[in-house]
């Protein structure tokens, strides 16, 4: 069979240049789809699909960074508007621990009546009640925000987080990582090089990070190829650093969602295929070659589309997220997950499902009836 000038290089673990990541779009999707997967299978040989028990606890919706494509967050004084206590913070996670989770993610708006000791009591609490539960919480953007607000450095907030119990920071607010993008449709939320620059302070002090992108917006194929090259070339010097000696290191997972527009600003514009998807994660799978995982979005994306994803690159189909409002305030109903219903979806996708833990490593491999395992 003949081969592209791209095909064999990706077939050979050959890394791509800005240039070629770019003509990737020019490639039919089975194309794509089958260099993804060859790209996968040399990073996790094999037919494992992971996923993790985690819960998505949004403690405040109360945010004033009114980004464009958001519905969930709500000014100071909306009938709606909530700040949770730490008592319901620590019901849910009993909840979540009770069906064996191990992921907190705790994720909110940017609420200026907060200050850092709130953020400190949840983590605390949680960790009091359940020092083995992982928290994986708090983007760059709301790392920041408390700084500012406190009038400390944000690698200071980041310590005095992890000394109440963070163990991990996630990727949220990267939207596209090209300042023109951000500056139509979040122009008050951190630029691109502050987000890259907290990432790699998280890391300096032994807190892993995730990656993401949400695209489908304004942002040009260039673009979407600018923002995965910025997550590469920190992956790559934060890999390289001798003195980062904390495992795992640097970005453990990239999450890739398309836009959602029902019920926000950016309603008039049209919203991103299932092939588009399966093409930005195979392409996505191709460029970060130096990230080892990759995660589809069955909320966003369906949980079919997530199932095909798994032969477009894909290893990983994240979280069952116990509870999630963000992404449904904008308009989307996607019944919520159960690890029964994970586990069967990875099996009939070809694959054979196995339970991971925020580190990702193996938990728990679901190889017979999952009631019995």
């Amino acid at each position: 069979m003949f081969l592209t000038h791209l095909q064999e290089k990706v077939l050979t673990g050959e890394r791509l240049n800005q240039d070629e990541c770019i003509s990737l779009f020019d490639l039919d999707l089975l194309t794509l789809g089958e260099m993804a997967d060859a790209r996968r299978e040399f990073l996790h040989p094999g037919s494992l699909a992971t996923f993790v028990v985690d819960i998505n606890l949004n403690y405040t919706n109360i945010c004033n960074v009114d980004c464009l494509f958001c519905a969930f967050y709500r000014h100071r004084g909306a009938s709606d508007s909530y700040v949770r206590t730490r008592e319901e913070i620590l019901f849910k996670v009993r909840e979540l621990v009770k069906i064996g989770g191990t992921q907190v993610l705790l994720q909110g708006g940017h609420n200026s009546a907060l200050r850092l000791d709130y953020y400190t009591d949840l983590l605390r609490g949680i960790k009091s009640e359940f020092p083995d539960v992982h928290i994986h919480s708090f983007s760059p953007s709301e790392i920041d925000f408390i700084g500012k607000r406190e009038g400390r450095d944000s690698l200071e907030v980041l310590k005095i987080l992890k000394e109440a119990g963070l163990d991990s920071v996630p990727g949220g607010g990267a939207e596209i990582l090209v300042d023109r993008v951000k500056e139509k449709i979040s122009p008050n939320k951190i630029k691109s090089e502050r987000w890259l620059e907290i990432m790699e302070q998280a890391n300096s002090i032994g807190l892993f990070t995730t990656a993401t992108m949400v695209y489908g917006g304004i942002e040009t194929k260039e673009e979407r190829i600018e923002h995965l090259l910025k997550i590469r070339g920190l992956q790559d010097k934060l890999l390289n650093d001798p003195c980062l000696t904390h495992q795992p290191k640097g970005f453990t997972a990239f999450i890739l969602w398309s836009y959602s527009f029902p019920n926000t600003q950016l309603s008039h514009l049209v919203e991103a295929t299932g092939s588009e998807y399966l093409k930005m994660t195979a392409i996505s799978r191709i460029v970060l070659d130096n990230v080892p995982n990759l995660q589809t979005g069955w909320l966003t994306e369906s949980r079919r589309l997530a199932q095909v994803a798994l032969s477009f690159g894909a290893n990983d189909m994240g979280g069952i997220l116990m509870e999630e409002n963000v992404v449904r305030a904008a308009g989307i109903k996607t019944p919520m997950m159960t690890v029964e219903e994970m586990v069967r979806l990875i099996r009939e996708a070809g694959k054979i499902p196995a339970q991971r833990n925020t580190r990702c490593e193996i938990l728990k491999t679901f190889d017979k009836d999952p009631l019995l395992c």
